[in-house]
């Protein structure tokens, strides 16, 4: 488990991994990165309490490093990647580790449900939980078992792990679909299991929520300069919306100061119809799905576009100049630290 800056989640994350039931022995390793909120603290506070707590220093911060600081210093020849932002559910070790020997694959993992304490939050995690939030991905709500392109977390085979190479520490967003892809492209299968299940709480505000995903839509354009093909179409749909958005503008600006009259001016308008079937996406989806009350409606209305917009032009920015060293500050406000 990477942690960083997570003392209001932190300790109901590991008692959900304590509680965990499956057999043989088992321990959680917190790779620490160098919290200003009270997180490391409260990390020697839970290993005192509990000989399976281990500690591990992680000055970078980076995920993948914590990662891998983590994996090298366990003891056992499972690894269940956990985080101290989801709790997990019950059965969900046991079951994830009958459906590895079933399977017979390297990595198994199950479905993310989001969830929220606050509007704000419950807004970003309907989002999360929807095919329009996050396109689709299995991981976000499927419910057919099967081989898969990258797993949540995920419950790996240790002997797998280091005949790849564990994480690539020079990722530090999606290093997990990377890490999958070097899997499958040694021959061996990444699993979904509807039946594993993880609750993972979401950004609490609109700022966080928007350098998240602009973070990690650019290392997305990393992935696919490095990549390329192997690259699901559907993460190409954020960055052809921005675009298409943009287009619009030009258009639109063009047509209003008489650049561009009659008919080529008619046939221009065409750009506008994906952008009205996106803005009349959005408000169907709050409207219908958007959760009970108003203010659950608006702010799910408010949270799609910032996801793929901020997402989109994340991506632009990687596919064009790469990601360099763009890391996640959503969570210690604008401090330009690596972060979970």
């Amino acid at each position: 488990m990477p942690v960083l800056n997570e003392r209001a989640y932190l300790e109901r994350a590991v008692e959900t991994v304590l509680a965990q039931e499956f057999d043989g022995p088992g321990e959680l390793i917190l790779a620490l990165g160098p919290s200003t909120d009270g997180t490391t603290e409260l990390a020697h506070e839970l290993a005192a309490r509990d000989p399976r707590v281990v500690l591990v220093d992680n000055p970078a911060a980076d995920i993948p490093v914590g990662l891998n600081l983590a994996i090298r210093a366990g003891r056992y020849p499972t690894i269940v990647r956990v985080d101290a932002h989801s709790e997990l559910e019950p059965g969900y070790t046991a079951d994830a580790i009958a459906t590895l020997a079933r399977t017979r694959a390297a990595n198994v993992g199950g479905v993310m449900r989001a969830d929220g304490r606050a509007p704000f939050q419950r807004a970003v995690a309907r989002a999360y939980n929807s095919p329009v939030g996050l396109g689709g991905g299995a991981y976000h709500g499927g419910t057919q078992e099967g081989e898969a392109e990258s797993a949540y977390l995920g419950v790996f085979r240790r002997a797998v792990l280091d005949e790849v190479g564990m994480f690539d520490e020079s990722i530090r967003r999606g290093e997990d679909w990377e890490l999958n892809y070097r899997i499958r492209r040694a021959g061996y299968r990444v699993w979904f299991d509807p039946a594993l299940s993880v609750t993972y709480w979401p950004r609490e505000s609109w700022q966080r929520l928007a350098r998240q995903f602009r973070a990690t839509g650019r290392w997305r354009g990393e992935l696919v300069r490095r990549f390329g093909r192997g690259n699901s179409v559907r993460f190409f749909a954020p960055p052809l919306l921005l675009l298409t958005i943009a287009l619009s503008v030009v258009v639109a600006v063009l047509q209003a100061t008489g650049l561009l009259a009659g008919g080529w001016a008619v046939a221009a308008s065409v750009v506008y119809l994906p952008v009205a079937a996106y803005v009349v996406l959005i408000v169907a989806w709050a409207l219908l799905r958007g959760g009970s009350g108003w203010r659950d409606k608006l702010w799910t209305a408010a949270v799609l576009p910032t996801m793929h917009l901020s997402w989109g032009a994340g991506f632009l920015a990687g596919v064009a100049a790469g990601a360099h060293d763009t890391v996640d500050t959503s969570r210690l406000g604008d401090r330009n630290t690596p972060l979970p």
